[in-house]
């Protein structure tokens, strides 16, 4: 998985889905500075319960062509057409409750009352997640508003609900989780979301795919990708997602706008490219998925781009079934030349790698970088986003033909100019950490999601023979790729190449991303956990795995050391050239891991320093965080799009309007795209 989510600390920028959500994903506007915009009443647009609302700027959408507009407009329409089914895959209640939620938010009065403040508070979280359940921790929101003042809103607002679905809001122990990873337990059972028919189980499914899938195909699909996995006549079948099929009225409205699209394509490899996920979407094929997925990989050239479809599997514990996602993206060119050098570099970084040499491309194949603005975003990237993305998924694709790699630059702009008193002091170990944090951890988390995203998803290969992650790491594969592309940012943000080719003007800044990274992964990231739980979503498990296992393995050398003053816990780093040795030890590992399949070794890394919260740690940290008031958690409303005509109905412009409160937006997109329910 390729996406770079935004966890804890913004300016970490470390990884949610490895299309890097997500991630996926992880960093939020937590950035570790005290600089607070002067200004930012334009930027967050909501607060409720950990959440804080955002919007992003778009610059010069003005100075593209009518034909670009168009192509934005219609790319965008089809993205939001997909939203259905996101929340569809998330938990098999969420569309009819979100339609109830509209329903009363809609005709609602009474604003005043202290009730329907609770129950508001309820459907924005709701919104945000895209469902019951949250959109990071996976945990079934709780009402603070009891059953019967809920039925009481139902019926005052001509409001309708099932009874299994008002069940599913107030009984606790049903559909407690959304995502179940426990490999002690069945995960598809344990699980909440819809991505599998009642009675289905993780063993059924497992031995299922291990009589369908071909170890010998060199160019394999990404099976299960696309389907709802169900009970038919007592055997498992695959209900597709496609036109004509499961979801099939959201499809045919995603693919009418797509048809539009292809009208307006900057060029024909991008054509080409449109065409082919048509058909895919049509049929729901996945050898036309693995088709058009190099027909987008080689489209680099033109100014607009997309990422469109079931991408990420991180919402499946098991890693089979992607959520449906949409990002469209305006190139930026003066920041995408400026990051340029990165993927120029990409063979002397694989070259210069920790990795065993077997394990090494080489000849590193098809990788190009741009930063990007968003337009808009859909599904499981809207309204949490990523900073950063890196597709296609499917190993051989990558190996043979490349990738594409973007940081989202609009969206990390807008992070910046709303964040707030940061956490820099606070879990700093002193004045020289702290200095170096303001001067440079922009810039460090900046380069370390380029080489995350471009160098680190790029990076290794896989030995002949050897099966797809999902299938060979199963559960563990998002959390051990995630950490994987980590550490290779990791390893060579302490390289003198980065200083000699104009990245960065000294390894200041790479001490100051190891000093972020490591405050992150043993501190800062656990403000997001409830206390007494466990690390279950995959960045969180990859960040602290990573923290956790070279604060262990340098303990002879005193390379980290765990330093108490006035009760409070920091870490010092004491040698940061022997933390780098670390990072290539573990990197290596890990390429190793992935390269042989090895999935003892795999889990046992995960489970021995991934999981697991020390209680005391975890509840000083939430103490010392709550007196800063910040939201855990940030994303966005996007900008909408209208077509201008002229008085014969001629299409003459795309007027860009950004002024949607959030929950004026989800009424609007509740109205506007809903063909599922």
């Amino acid at each position: 998985m390729r996406k770079n989510i935004v966890p804890f600390s913004f300016l970490a920028l470390t990884l949610t889905l490895s299309a890097c959500k997500n991630e996926h994903s992880e960093q939020n506007n937590m950035k570790e500075t005290e600089e607070i915009a002067e200004n930012n009443s334009d930027i967050i647009v909501d607060r409720f319960a950990d959440i804080q609302v955002l919007r992003y700027d778009i610059k010069g959408f003005e100075n593209l062509s009518l034909n670009q507009k168009l192509l934005v407009y219609y790319l965008s329409e089809a993205g939001h057409y997909g939203r259905d089914i996101h929340y569809d895959q998330n938990f098999k209640y969420n569309l009819e409750i979100r339609k109830a939620f509209e329903t009363i938010v809609g005709n609602y009065k009474n604003e005043k009352n202290e009730d329907y403040q609770k129950f508001l508070t309820f459907a924005k979280q709701f919104w945000f997640a895209n469902g019951l359940h949250h959109h990071y921790g996976m945990d079934k929101f709780k009402p603070e508003f009891s059953k019967e003042y809920f039925q009481k809103l139902l019926k005052e607002n001509n409001a309708s609900l099932s009874n299994e679905a008002i069940e599913a809001i107030f009984n606790p122990s049903l559909y407690a989780k959304r995502k179940v990873k426990d490999s002690n337990k069945d995960m598809i059972a344990a699980s909440a979301n819809n991505f599998y028919g009642e009675g289905v189980t993780q063993k059924q499914v497992e031995e299922y795919y291990s009589k369908v899938i071909d170890k010998n195909d060199h160019e394999p699909i990404e099976y299960g990708l696309n389907s709802t996995m169900i009970l038919k006549d007592g055997k498992l079948a695959e209900d597709v997602w496609k036109s004509g099929g499961r979801y099939g009225k959201a499809m045919d409205k995603m693919i009418e706008n797509l048809k539009e699209a292809v009208k307006y394509a900057e060029n024909e490899p991008q054509k080409k490219a449109l065409l082919k996920l048509i058909d895919y979407f049509r049929t729901g094929d996945l050898k036309l998925w693995n088709e058009y997925n190099i027909l987008w990989t080689h489209a680099t050239e033109g100014d607009i781009d997309y990422i469109l479809g079931f991408i990420e599997v991180y919402g499946d514990a098991i890693g089979k079934r992607a959520t449906f996602e949409s990002v469209i993206e305006i190139n930026d060119f003066e920041a995408s030349k400026q990051m340029s050098v990165v993927a120029a570099n990409a063979q002397w970084f694989e070259d210069n790698s920790s990795i065993l040499p077997a394990h090494k491309k080489a000849k590193v194949t098809g990788v190009s970088y741009k930063v990007v603005q968003v337009a808009s975003e859909s599904g499981d990237c809207s309204p949490s986003t990523p900073i950063g993305v890196n597709l296609p998924n499917n190993e051989w694709i990558r190996e043979k033909h490349g990738s594409k790699s973007v940081s989202l630059g609009n969206i990390i702009t807008a992070y910046d100019k709303a964040s707030g008193p940061g956490m820099l002091n606070e879990f700093a170990h002193d004045e020289e950490e702290i200095e170096r944090g303001k001067k440079h951890a922009a810039l460090a988390g900046k380069l370390h999601t380029a080489l995350h995203e471009v160098i680190g998803h790029a990076s290794g290969q896989i030995n002949k023979g050897v099966g797809q992650p999902n299938e060979t790491l199963k559960n563990f594969a998002s959390t051990l790729e995630e950490a994987r592309a980590d550490l290779v940012a990791l390893y060579f943000l302490l390289d003198e190449k980065l200083v000699n080719i104009g990245l960065m003007p000294s390894l200041e800044v790479g001490k100051a991303e190891y000093d972020s990274y490591i405050r992150n992964g043993l501190l800062t990231q656990l403000q997001r956990l409830e206390l007494g739980n466990h690390l279950e979503e995959e960045h969180m498990q990859n960040r602290q795995l990573v923290a956790a296992w070279v604060f262990e393995k340098g303990q002879k050398d005193k390379v980290i050391e765990k330093v108490i003053k006035n009760g409070k816990i920091y870490y010092d780093i004491k040698d940061y050239n022997k933390l780098r040795v670390l990072f290539g030890e573990l990197l290596r590992e890990i390429q190793r891991i992935k390269s042989e399949g090895d999935y003892a070794a795999g889990k046992a890394l995960v489970e021995n320093y991934g999981t697991k919260v020390d209680k005391a740690t975890h509840e000083q940290v939430l103490q010392r965080v709550k007196p800063l008031n910040i939201a855990p958690y940030s994303g966005f409303v996007n900008p909408t799009y209208e077509l201008v005509k002229d008085a014969n109905g001629k299409i003459t412009d795309v007027k860009l309007i950004n002024k949607q409160g959030f929950v004026e937006q989800m009424l609007y997109y509740g109205k506007k795209y809903a063909t599922l329910i």
